[in-house]
């Protein structure tokens, strides 16, 4: 085997991504303090055509030198919407008719390997605070709640890790 050059990957522009067909999912991040995670999350958002990134409550929005580092421009081509309020934008995506699914440890949540998804309808992936979580007020508005099963010593998972192995399993069935 031989690994692929960079101008073999045929990638679209900023321009071409912001054109292109979109997974019917945004990604709310509720006070995701680091931005090297917010970083990620747009590279990831990237990677599976993500309709937007919400940035809510102490989230740092681009531009910023921190968040490109690992975004890597990223942030230029993914739509993002900036939002002092979590639960406003809460609010305006259930009015948009999205189905809100918090990545959070909680009574009855889902485990994602057990995840089913309607093609039809378009979603909401709220990700929270690295050590908070997600606010208890935004997971009483959610539709459901997601849960990575874990079977090591650690209860948790950094953000932008449980983020991506969320995104993946929402555009492997919303496809």
């Amino acid at each position: 085997m031989r690994r692929l050059k960079v101008t073999e990957l045929h990638r679209l522009t900023p321009e071409e991504y912001r054109e292109s067909p979109k997974t019917p999912l945004v990604v709310l991040l509720d006070r995701v303090r680091s931005l090297h995670n917010v970083g990620s999350l747009f590279r990831t958002a990237d990677a599976f055509r993500v309709k937007a990134i919400y940035l809510c409550g102490i989230t740092a929005t681009p531009p910023h030198p921190e968040i490109h580092k690992t975004a890597l421009g990223a942030e230029d081509a993914v739509a993002w919407h900036a939002c002092s309020d979590t639960l406003e934008a809460v609010r305006r995506l259930k009015e948009e008719e999205y189905v809100l699914c918090a990545v959070e440890q909680a009574e009855g949540s889902i485990a994602l390997d057990k995840l089913a998804l309607d093609r039809n309808r378009k979603y909401a992936l709220v990700l929270g605070h690295e050590m908070k979580g997600v606010q208890q007020a935004v997971i009483d508005r959610c539709d459901c709640c997601i849960e990575i099963p874990q079977i090591g010593t650690k209860h948790s998972l950094n953000v932008a890790v449980a983020g991506g192995m969320a995104i993946w399993e929402f555009f492997k069935q919303l496809r």
